[in-house]
């Protein structure tokens, strides 16, 4: 089977992999994980840092940076599966939206679990949530029924979110008290950003064909 050809998605897979290539380079990945990452202390006067991007942009910027090589190869890997599908249906326009939004969505999640949380979230995982769940939506096969006031629709979308919010609390207990730190509120907050936003951005796409 020939995957769709999406050029945004090609372009954030290369621009990501760039970056972080560029970044072990100079030696300077770690000093960007804290000046460019997410950190909710941040936002709650909790945590002050000279030099760093500007805090309402970190969502973006936390995006680009990662905590090694198989952080980054497991990210783009599903990104570049489930990215190109996504993109071929909704459009450059759409997914860069979807992309942007599920980076937010996942940020203002970690945020809330944690508002003085001084440790910076990196990593495209939380966008790549969006992604996922705007596949999971567009292309499920799976035959659901309506279940009283709510369409099958509605009732996918929360079989689907509570299958993911499962899975993160499955992931964060085997990795309770390990060196591993997943950040599962940012996953679930970008997941369910894109099982929100799959349909009314394919109906933007065509509304504007």
């Amino acid at each position: 089977m020939t995957l769709p050809q999406g050029r945004l998605t090609q372009a954030l897979l290369w621009v990501t992999a760039l970056v972080y290539v560029a970044l072990w380079a100079l030696g300077k990945a770690d000093a960007a994980t804290y000046l460019g990452g997410f950190i909710p202390g941040r936002i709650s006067g909790f945590v002050n840092l000279t030099g760093a991007v500007p805090v309402w942009l970190t969502p973006l910027s936390a995006t680009l940076l990662h905590g090694g090589v198989a952080h980054l190869g497991f990210n783009l890997l599903m990104l570049a599966f489930c990215g190109r599908f996504v993109e071929s249906v909704v459009g450059a326009g759409p997914f860069a939206v979807l992309y942007g939004v599920g980076a937010y969505a996942s940020a203002a999640a970690q945020y809330f679990a944690g508002p003085f949380a001084p440790e910076p979230m990196i990593g495209a995982s939380g966008a790549i949530s969006a992604v996922l769940g705007a596949y999971a939506v567009l292309f499920s096969r799976q035959q659901v029924r309506a279940i009283g006031p709510l369409s099958s629709a509605t009732v996918r979308v929360l079989w689907l979110a509570a299958a993911w919010i499962l899975i993160q609390a499955l992931f964060a207990l085997a990795t309770a008290g390990s060196q591993m730190h997943i950040a599962v509120a940012a996953h679930i907050g970008g997941f369910i950003a894109g099982l929100l936003l799959a349909r009314p951005l394919l109906l933007w796409r065509y509304r504007s064909a």
